[in-house]
């Protein structure tokens, strides 16, 4: 999150991390990390109960389900987003982009077809176990192309398809809404996108026992796939295609130690 202080002011967003740690705690914490904004404590869980966040789970007393809320200036929530363990975070750059906000300073990979144009990034250039970050690709048609949108039947839906490895986790592709097409000479009504959109997937690396032992000494992670998609136009489909892409992130280890706050000295 510090490091993404200024694109979030940027966006006119304010930051705070509220937790149940103590003060001096916190305080320990702030100074170790350099972090520059305010960092809550919550006495007694008082915040996270009021919340309904708390996990139930006894080894994880005071402790709650581990989210974001986004408020406005009145103080009304208008998103939120959660995972179910603690050790599992949305970077704040995937974040940004669920809320529409503009690209991380990431360099992303161009391809071009006969067919359509993609730009894909990952929202993130170094990423720790634990970390939900996100694949985009921004997509746009070539001039009266079309590809399938989910529903399409009888043609092959845009998609994306990332090959499988151990310690990462593939969420569902989050698609836009689809613009209906009428194909005059079947007479049929189909699922399409036409303008340029952008799909994204999520992918979590897990921060397991497991995986943190077999990630560890790694400087990086590639994760390879296809964008896979059929065009057409007003009067031919042409044939399927996939798209191979990949990309390599910088691996961090996990913050694990917790600060020691200063010793109190008392005076007689």
């Amino acid at each position: 999150m510090q490091s993404r202080v200024s694109d979030l002011r940027a966006k006119g967003l304010g930051l705070a991390a509220i937790s149940y740690d103590p003060v001096e705690i916190l305080a320990a914490f702030s100074r170790q990390r350099e972090i520059t904004f305010p960092l809550l404590s919550d006495t007694g869980s008082a915040t996270i109960k009021a919340y309904g966040i708390l996990n139930p789970d006894p080894s994880r007393a005071g402790i709650p389900f581990p989210g974001t809320f986004i408020l406005d200036r009145q103080g009304k929530v208008t998103s939120r987003f959660f995972e179910d363990s603690f050790t599992e975070r949305n970077t704040v750059a995937s974040l940004m982009v669920k809320l529409g906000g503009k690209r991380a300073p990431v360099a992303g990979t161009r391809v071009s077809s006969a067919h359509l144009n993609l730009t894909t990034w990952p929202t993130d250039s170094t990423i720790a176990p634990g970390n939900r970050f996100s694949l985009v690709f921004d997509i746009v048609p070539g001039p009266g192309v079309h590809v399938y949108a989910p529903g399409a039947k009888g043609y092959r839906v845009v998609a994306v398809n990332i090959a499988p490895q151990p310690n990462v986790r593939l969420l569902p592709v989050q698609y836009p809404a689809s613009q209906a097409y009428f194909f005059k000479p079947l007479n049929e009504h189909v699922p399409v996108f036409q303008k340029p959109f952008s799909l994204v997937e999520d992918v979590v690396l897990e921060a397991t026992q497991q995986a943190q032992a077999a990630l560890r000494g790694k400087d990086h992670l590639t994760l390879t796939g296809t964008l896979d998609y059929q065009a057409c136009d007003d009067k031919r489909c042409f044939d399927p295609v996939s798209v191979p892409l990949s990309w390599t992130l910088s691996l961090r280890p996990l913050i694990r130690e917790r600060p020691i706050p200063p010793k109190q000295t008392s005076q007689k």
